[in-house]
């Protein structure tokens, strides 16, 4: 399933006006890969995935999946097609893991809803794709900031979406943690289709695993995308990431400290 974005403007209204935080953006989203999304602290990048989410509304320009305007879907059409794993911690006690993972099927079940045997199928295979059987009794707020977001990841599966939606899914993360999330990520973009999109303050490891790259500077600047490689070769990523005692070795696709 494919996301193209044509001239989106996203942003805030109040009645002050219009707060612009990014513009014009034209880019397309792919089934398949895994899609990086860096930039510094106010470049816009969770506003972007809020908008692209549904969860706000553009100022302008046009969000089409596959071909129709996303605006134009209902609530469940888009829960279907659409999972979001946010860097908040869930505050649900007393639930267990399971149950949390079972949370993915509301759209099909409907909140209260009972579990079919495809839903408890579809649990499963979640838990399975994540790797988390060993969690599955116990209660999410007893979990590490690390299995934590593996259940997150598990209840996006089990909702079945075609396009999964992460922000800063490595935030809080220890390096280990940060290398097996990333590379889960790539993983089930790969192996099941999906097309996965993630914001992240972790450039190195974004440099290696992401299929694409998507550099959000400050001040509306323009968007630059391209593969890791691409972007190492024209000296974007030079350009982008510069600053006092940093030196981007392209060949390595590695910062290193000058002293």
């Amino acid at each position: 399933m494919k996301i193209e974005l044509k001239a989106l403007t996203t942003g805030y209204r109040s009645k002050r006006g219009e707060h612009v935080v990014s513009k014009q953006i034209t880019a397309t989203l792919q089934a398949g890969e895994l899609t990086c999304l860096l930039g510094p602290n106010g470049a816009g990048k969770s506003t972007l995935l809020r908008t692209l989410a549904a969860f706000q509304p553009p100022l302008s320009g046009e969000m089409l999946l596959d071909g129709q305007l996303l605006q134009e879907y209902t609530a469940q059409q888009l829960a279907m097609r659409i999972g979001v794993v946010l860097t908040e911690r869930p505050s649900i006690k007393g639930m267990r893991v399971r149950e949390m993972v079972a949370m993915g099927r509301s759209p099909y079940t409907g909140f209260w809803g009972g579990l079919k045997a495809e839903d408890e199928k579809a649990v499963d295979e979640a838990i399975a794709q994540v790797g988390i059987h060993n969690l599955e009794r116990r209660q999410v707020d007893t979990l590490s900031d690390g299995e934590r977001q593996k259940v997150m990841i598990a209840k996006a599966l089990a909702q079945q979406t075609p396009i999964i939606f992460l922000d800063e899914p490595t935030a809080f993360l220890d390096f280990p943690s940060k290398v097996e999330m990333l590379l889960l990520l790539r993983r089930l973009a790969r192996e099941m289709q999906k097309t996965v999109f993630l914001s992240t303050h972790d450039i190195e490891l974004a440099l290696q695993t992401a299929d694409r790259l998507w550099l959000m500077g400050r001040d509306t600047e323009e968007l630059i995308i391209g593969t890791p490689r691409e972007l190492a070769a024209t000296g974007a990523l030079s350009r982008f990431f510069s600053g006092p005692g940093i030196v981007f070795d392209a060949e390595a696709l590695r910062f290193k400290i000058r002293f």
